[in-house]
């Protein structure tokens, strides 16, 4: 067995260090480690998106990923999208609410995955058309909405993100 390997990163906010074997996939680590069963294990192959997080503002597939590839990096998962709300919980994010308002879910599977695209993507494209929210999530897949609703909730965390203060 080879020797674990010490990495530093900073998660959803705060810096951590872990040691872990070179083996470790960063789904693992999130999920085992952080206690983030948000990031949703599915196909552990790269292909779903159900365990998406963005490193350096990159969506990517954490079950595809060596834990030591995050050495140095900054990554979001969907459990850092919220932000405190004064007693002691925490209030959705303006893509979360968007979500929650519009139904861009059913089971909820996909949805911490498509959040986390939708993060991304607003970010580069503050107002996207059709087109582009088709392309970005294309890559995560859904079995239950036939995505009109993820697209409806994509649009509305636009407007929420526009109508924030610093947005």
């Amino acid at each position: 067995m080879s020797a674990p390997v010490e990495i530093r990163f900073r998660l959803d906010g705060k810096d951590r260090t872990a040691a872990v074997p070179p083996n470790t996939a960063l789904l693992d680590l999130l999920r085992e480690r952080y206690g983030l069963t948000g990031v949703r294990a599915s196909c552990e192959r790269g292909v779903c998106g159900a365990c998406t997080v963005l490193i350096d503002g990159t969506p990517s597939a954490s079950c595809s990923l060596f834990a030591f590839a995050v050495d140095g990096a900054d990554v979001e998962t969907v459990h850092g999208q919220g932000s405190a709300d004064g007693q002691g919980g925490t209030r959705l994010g303006p893509v979360q609410r968007a979500f929650a308002e519009r139904g861009g879910f059913q089971c909820g599977y996909c949805t911490s995955g498509m959040i986390m695209l939708t993060t991304a993507l607003l970010r580069e494209y503050p107002d996207p058309d059709e087109s582009r929210i088709r392309s970005w999530i294309s890559s995560n897949i859904c079995r239950c909405t036939g995505y009109a609703m993820i697209i409806e909730s994509v649009r509305r965390a636009a407007e929420l993100l526009r109508e924030e203060p610093n947005g």
